[in-house]
């Protein structure tokens, strides 16, 4: 897919990588960008910029989703491009409070699903269309000090995978984004957590150089988002002897994690 002239939907897009994806569509020719993002003074802030349209969406509310969706295509006729972009970060292992795991859930996996489901009707309908999943390498590998995120980054990509499937034959492109670290305010947030350790392992990447992995992606409409090649080669190791690679991993964990990991009571 070429995005000129293409409509284009980005959620999480008041900051980080969304925002960088947004504006990057607009530098291409967009014919217009839809923003939309729970904060909304950050959210305008970016819409103003780039001459985009801003919908305040809690992509946690399936009805907030819905309501994005049909605004983008009553106004635009279709959606092009949607970008699922929406995510958290949560610490901690079993021990994270239930009220917390249902949070990522919803977030980082759900929102991909509402998105889809109110999505996927027009772009089947037309023959066409592209949905970019923003996952983590951690949806291919693990992360070091966060079991939720691990966990539902898997599922991420693990539905982007299933929507490809079942639908590549019907028109609908599909990629899923799984960079390591990103200077975000989410990998803000993991500084002095063995999750900001090992995702810097390879270097922190600036969510600009990231936009150009992603529009080369989808000019290639490649379903692997891999802007740390690194990782290809981390996922061999796993597939080719996984044993293996969960030493790593410990070593890892020994090396960036913290000394104790609470346990479940």
């Amino acid at each position: 897919m070429d995005v000129t002239g293409k409509v284009a939907v980005v959620t999480g897009a008041a900051s980080g990588i969304g925002r960088a994806m947004a504006e990057r569509f607009t530098a291409l020719g967009a014919k217009q960008v839809v923003v939309a993002d729970v904060t909304e003074e950050a959210l305008q802030a970016v819409a103003d910029n780039i001459g985009a349209d801003a919908v305040v969406t809690d992509v946690s509310d399936e009805a907030d989703v819905k309501a994005l969706i049909r605004t983008a295509e009553d106004k635009y006729g279709q959606i092009d491009l949607l970008c699922n972009n929406a995510g958290i970060m949560v610490k901690g292992g079993p021990e994270v409070e239930n009220d917390d795991w249902q949070r990522i859930w919803i977030i980082n996996v759900m929102a991909h699903v509402y998105a889809a489901r109110a999505a996927l009707p027009g772009m089947i309908r037309r023959g066409e269309g592209y949905i970019l999943n923003t996952a983590s390498a951690a949806g291919l590998l693990t992360q070091v000090g966060s079991a939720p995120y691990a966990v539902t980054k898997h599922a991420a990509v693990g539905f982007a995978e299933w929507l490809a499937v079942t639908y590549g034959d019907r028109g609908l492109k599909v990629s899923v984004l799984c960079p390591q670290a990103v200077r975000t305010g989410m990998s803000a947030q993991a500084e002095g957590s063995g999750a900001s350790g090992v995702a810097s392992l390879d270097g922190q990447m600036e969510p600009e150089e990231l936009c150009d992995y992603v529009i080369e992606a989808i000019a290639n409409e490649s379903f692997l988002v891999l802007p740390h090649p690194e990782v290809m080669t981390y996922m061999r190791r796993k597939t080719s002897d996984y044993d293996r690679w969960l030493r790593g991993m410990r070593r890892l964990q020994a090396q960036f994690g913290d000394d104790e990991w609470p346990m479940a009571e």
